[in-house]
């Protein structure tokens, strides 16, 4: 992977990725991270500390004797960073704000580490739309606020807007990974916000200018457009990751309906569930790619 969306980068001496707590200076970063082909996301440090536990097991991958799996980043104070083989697990906090920082450094240090064609993929939760709580939700296309598929971003005193386009290839690819589970999985756009509350049109936050009816009209304008869920995140990891080159797909699970309702009344034992199905359905796309891989590094189902 070589990094050609900055061509800044070549005239440094050396680069610190401060909120990964690593460099290139001090670190063989090839061969650290040379190996990454999939870079799961996600929005706390525990949940990518237990999918990195949980596609451990998945893969059978044997730490070497005397290894434990080290939070790589623990010394940045920010994110949380697992490498499993060819996984690197990462937390990325909440919102655009944190989740664009953490993907400039990853993706910089994924092109310094010459890893070969990456693909990033975010696993997350999301309030549905018109679906059922425990939806899987594989994005197909995002939306921001004002319902446009571009990622607004303030450079130099100017609102830059860049195309927030899902990678299709991944998103099918993502969705066909549902057929192998007993949850149900749907495509469909994804509307990112800058917030929980009022962005998302909640009646129940500190601060509320709109009415029941006011908040229905626009979940039900976000319905006919077909948005299936609302998070944080989606616009700024399509459009970054797209502006930098590299694929990214996004796997949500919906733990409330919005047409029914603002709260989120699930107990926790129930929410966690929940959050293990984007990781199954991302655990089974992983495995199946490196089977794929597998298969051709040992010269079978070669074309000829």
């Amino acid at each position: 992977m070589v990094l050609k969306s900055n061509p800044n980068l070549a005239n440094m001496e050396g680069d610190n990725l401060y909120h990964l707590a690593l460099d290139t200076s001090n670190y063989d970063l090839p061969e650290m991270f040379g190996d990454v082909r999939f870079v799961c996301i996600g929005g706390t440090s525990s949940r990518m500390e237990n999918f990195a536990r949980y596609i451990m097991k998945e893969l059978d991958y044997k730490l070497p004797t005397g290894a434990t799996l080290q939070d790589l980043s623990t010394a940045g104070h920010r994110f949380c960073m697992y490498k499993v083989g060819p996984v690197l697990s990462v937390s990325h906090g909440m919102g655009v704000p944190s989740l664009s920082i953490m993907l400039h450094e990853v993706i910089k240090l994924l092109s310094y580490a010459g890893a070969r064609d990456p693909v990033i993929i975010r696993i997350g939760t999301s309030g549905g739309i018109g679906i059922a709580p425990g939806t899987v939700v594989v994005s197909n296309g995002a939306l921001n606020g004002l319902l446009r598929p571009e990622h607004n971003n303030i450079i130099l005193g100017k609102v830059v807007a860049r195309p927030a386009t899902m990678d299709q290839s991944l998103a099918s690819a993502l969705l066909e990974m549902g057929k192998h589970h007993d949850f149900t999985t749907v495509t469909g756009k994804t509307m990112c916000t800058d917030d929980f509350y009022e962005g998302q049109g909640r009646l129940d936050g500190a601060i509320c200018e709109h009415t029941e009816e006011e908040k229905m009209d626009f979940l039900m304008r976000l319905n006919e457009a077909g948005v299936k869920n609302i998070e944080m995140e989606a616009t700024a990891l399509a459009a970054i990751t797209k502006a930098a080159g590299v694929r990214s797909g996004n796997v949500c699970v919906t733990i409330v309906n919005r047409l029914k309702g603002d709260q989120v009344t699930f107990t926790k034992e129930e929410l966690t569930q929940f959050a293990l199905r984007p990781q199954k359905l991302v655990a089974t796309y992983i495995k199946r790619e490196l089977e794929k891989k597998s298969v051709m590094t040992n010269g079978k189902g070669v074309s000829r």
